[in-house]
């Protein structure tokens, strides 16, 4: 358990069994800058990323493009150890205390918490293109690297699958498979809406980057979460399994009735990196699960690399994306 006492985790682990309630949440007049840097002595729970990119960053470098798409196999399992551990080393303080947090606070009960909170899905109605304008509102103008919007770097993503020929769903998911970051909008902390994420209720894969900060989970004192599947059986299938709470989960849940089971298996799935990238949890999945992972990883690399400086026009695309937004949904929906 390392330096944690057990009187410490009890502690933890009662704090994590209040209400969702109890979580403050912001109103939706709140943008990024409500969350940026200048303000982390206010909030230091909330936003220890400069910008939500920074998340994105030290994927790219953990997980460089000549990879993509591939589970890494290292014929050397020390060479695999030492490489993690330059990367782990290597990230920004910033991106460290983010995944701390997110390794703290994200337990079973947390999740549950979430999801009664968000799952009814009753704080707004809104259309997609609608959700897409309210996202563009967490203004990033801390970053320096970039001075495009959020809507903007949905349509790079939508645009580049467009010109790989793919089909029009394909292209509707990566147009729309972030918009589950309005959650920040809603108040929630950076480590409750990005990250890379992963089962809780059972044991956590080694392979979990920063996998040391799990010593201070409160769910490491719960013998039935430390197994191999915990409270889950063997191939149940991801549908049963919870994984850690973010953009990814809500999403799915506002979408699910209106796409094919591909794209939502991209949008449920894409951040959980240790199972398509890292070929961990296997074990829970059942033979749909393996099967519809080919697709997480084809879309990865669109998830990732394809921001760029060249700033899409967006009259020009608004036309074709609010069409395609019509074939498959409805006017509102609710968020």
């Amino acid at each position: 358990m390392h330096s944690t006492s057990r009187k410490t985790l009890l502690k933890r682990l009662a704090a994590h069994t209040m209400l969702a309630s109890d979580v403050p949440v912001a109103d939706d007049s709140c943008n990024w800058k409500c969350m940026k840097a200048e303000n982390l002595d206010a909030k230091p729970a909330n936003a220890p990323l400069a910008n939500l990119e920074e998340w994105e960053d030290f994927l790219k470098v953990r997980y460089p493009e000549d990879s993509t798409a591939k589970p890494f196999r290292a014929a050397d399992p020390e060479k695999k150890k030492e490489q993690c551990s330059n990367y782990e080393a290597d990230a920004r303080p910033t991106v460290r205390e983010f995944y701390r947090l997110n390794h703290l606070h994200q337990t079973y009960d947390f999740v549950q918490a979430k999801k009664k909170e968000f799952l009814s899905l009753s704080r707004r109605q809104m259309g997609i293109w609608e959700a897409m304008e309210f996202l563009n509102t967490l203004v990033d103008d801390s970053d320096p690297d970039t001075d495009l919007s959020q809507l903007e770097h949905l349509l790079q993503t939508a645009e580049q699958i467009r010109n790989d020929g793919h089909p029009r769903w394909f292209i509707l998911t990566g147009l729309i498979h972030d918009l589950g970051k309005i959650l920040c909008l809603f108040g929630e902390p950076q480590w409750a809406v990005v990250g890379d994420t992963f089962p809780v209720g059972c044991a956590w894969s080694d392979k979990i980057v920063f996998h040391q900060f799990f010593a201070d989970n409160a769910d490491s004192l719960q013998p039935r979460f430390q197994t191999r599947t915990g409270v889950y059986s063997e191939t149940c299938g991801l549908d049963k399994v919870h994984l850690s709470w973010g953009h990814d989960e809500y999403l799915y849940h506002v979408v699910k009735d209106y796409l094919p089971t591909e794209a939502l298996y991209m949008i449920r799935y894409h951040s959980f990196y240790p199972a398509h990238r890292e070929g961990e949890y296997q074990h829970l999945m059942n033979a749909q699960d393996k099967k519809m992972f080919d697709g997480v990883r084809a879309f990865n690399p669109y998830d990732l690399y394809t921001k760029s400086h060249e700033k899409p026009k967006v009259e020009e695309l608004r036309a074709f994306y609010q069409e395609l937004i019509g074939e498959f949904f409805p006017a509102k929906l609710r968020w």
